[in-house]
C-alpha cells in the first residue's frame, strides 16, 4: 500500500480466525479456560451457548460439560457476569476487574438511576429504603453462598415489593424489587450468575457474590480489554471495536492509542491489530469445518461480517433483533446452519449459494457426529430462534 500499511485480505483473516478462535482441529483447546482466554468472552445470555461454544473448540469434546461446570461453579476460574453492551458473558475470572471498570460502571450508574426513577414514578419507597434492602440482600447472599431470588426474598421480604412500571403506557407492567435490584447489582459487579437450577441448558439460575476485584482506572481497563480483544479478533475496524465494546468512538480511539495499535489495510478500509501483529499468519494445513451455536462469539464478533458471512445468507441465520442462530462453517466462512430435533438428532444444511462440495459436506457431517456424541440426551433449543433453525428442528 502507498501509505506503508500492510493489506490483510479475506483469506488471511479467515486463517487468523481458524487459529485464534480455536476452530480448526490442530488449534483446539485443552480446557474451557483456554477457550475463554482465547476468545476473551463467551456470550452467556443463552446458558447453552457457553457449553456449545466450548465444546466446538475443545480437543476432547467429551470433557465439555464437566470441565465447564468445574470452571464456572467449583474452581471459579470462569465467571458469568454482565459486560459489554449490557450483555451477560462468561469471562476468565482474572478479567472481572477489567470488564467492570471498562464497561460496567457507566452502565451501572444508568441502571440504578433508572430503577430509582421508575420506583419514584410508581410511588414506591425511596433510595434510602433501596439501600437498606440492597445491604440486607448482599448480607443474606454472603451467608448462603449461592441463592435464588426466591430464597433471598425469604431472608429479605422487602425484595417481594412490587411497583407499576410505565403506568398508562402501552408497555405498562409490574416489576418486583428483586428482579430489578439483582440486575442492578449484577451490572455493578456485586453479584454474578451462579449454578443453574437444572441442567447446563437451564435459564433458571442462582445468584452468587462476585469475586473480589480491585477498582481499576477506567481508561487503563479499556486499553487492556481492547488489547486482549484485538489479539484474539484483529484485524478489526473502528466500527467493529465500537460495536463490540459499546463504547463511544472517542473511547475506542483513546484505547487504540494507549496500546500502540498498528493500522492495516482491509477490504473494508482501515483496520487495527495489536503492536507487532501485522505480519503474515499461517493458517491450517488442512481444510476444516465447525458447528457453532447461536450467539457464538465468532459469528457475533465483528459488526462488519461480509468477509466471513455472505449477505444473502443472513436472512435465514439471524432473528429480527440481529441475534445469530446456529451456524455451519467451512474454511473460515459461514455456509449454513444446524439444529437439534426433538428426538435428539443433529441436522444441518448448507445454504444455496454457499458453493461448497463433497469434501465440505463430509467434514460437516463428522462435526455433527462429534457434537451429538457429547450433547447425548440433552435437548438444546436456542433462546433466540432463527428461520433456518426453526425449519430444521421441525
Amino acid at each position: 500500500m502507498g501509505d506503508g500499511r500492510r493489506h490483510i485480505g479475506t483469506a488471511e483473516r479467515r486463517d487468523r480466525l481458524a487459529l485464534r478462535q480455536r476452530l480448526a482441529g490442530p488449534f483446539r483447546a485443552g480446557s474451557p479456560e483456554e477457550v475463554a482466554g482465547s476468545l476473551v468472552a463467551l456470550h452467556g445470555t443463552d446458558p447453552a451457548t457457553v457449553h456449545l461454544a466450548v465444546g466446538a473448540r475443545l480437543a476432547d469434546a467429551a470433557k465439555t460439560v464437566g470441565g465447564t461446570e468445574r470452571a464456572l461453579y467449583e474452581e471459579g476460574t470462569l465467571v458469568r457476569m454482565h459486560g459489554m453492551r449490557h450483555t451477560v458473558f462468561v469471562f476468565p475470572t482474572e478479567l472481572t476487574a477489567v470488564v467492570h471498570a471498562s464497561t460496567g460502571r457507566t452502565v451501572a450508574a444508568k441502571e440504578r438511576a433508572t430503577l430509582l426513577k421508575n420506583m419514584a414514578e410508581a410511588g414506591a419507597p425511596d433510595a434510602a429504603w433501596l439501600t437498606e434492602v440492597e445491604e440486607s440482600t448482599l448480607a443474606a447472599l454472603a451467608r448462603r453462598g449461592q441463592a435464588t431470588a426466591a430464597e433471598l426474598a425469604r431472608d429479605e421480604p422487602r425484595l417481594k415489593e412490587r411497583f407499576v412500571y410505565a403506568a398508562g403506557k402501552r408497555y405498562e407492567g409490574v416489576h418486583t424489587v428483586s428482579t430489578r435490584l439483582l440486575k442492578v447489582l449484577g451490572v455493578e459487579g456485586k453479584v454474578v450468575r451462579g449454578r443453574p437450577l437444572g441442567s447446563w441448558t437451564s435459564s433458571q439460575f442462582r445468584w452468587a457474590p462476585a469475586p473480589p476485584h480491585p477498582e481499576l482506572d477506567p481508561a487503563k481497563a479499556q486499553a487492556e480489554l481492547l488489547r486482549r480483544w484485538l489479539a484474539a479478533c484483529g484485524p478489526a475496524t473502528e466500527d467493529d471495536l465500537k460495536w463490540w465494546t459499546g463504547w463511544r468512538v472517542t473511547e475506542v480511539r483513546r484505547a487504540l492509542a494507549a496500546i500502540g495499535a498498528e493500522a492495516v489495510s482491509l477490504d473494508e478500509g482501515t483496520g487495527y491489530v495489536v503492536a507487532g501483529d501485522a505480519g503474515p499468519v499461517a493458517g491450517p494445513a488442512e481444510p476444516w469445518a465447525a458447528l457453532l451455536p447461536a450467539l457464538d462469539p465468532t459469528a457475533m464478533g465483528w459488526r462488519q461480517r461480509d468477509w466471513y458471512l455472505a449477505p444473502e445468507l443472513r436472512p435465514m441465520l439471524f432473528d429480527r433483533s440481529g441475534n445469530v442462530g446456529p451456524t455451519v462453517w467451512w474454511n473460515g466462512r459461514v455456509v449454513g446452519g444446524w439444529a437439534q430435533r426433538a428426538d435428539g438428532e443433529i441436522v444441518w444444511r448448507v445454504l444455496d449459494g454457499a458453493g461448497v462440495g463433497h469434501e465440505a459436506e463430509t467434514a460437516v457431517a463428522a462435526e455433527a457426529e462429534r457434537l451429538a456424541s457429547w450433547v447425548a440426551t440433552t435437548r438444546v433449543t436456542p433462546r433466540f430462534r432463527t428461520p433456518l433453525e426453526r425449519e430444521l428442528s421441525a
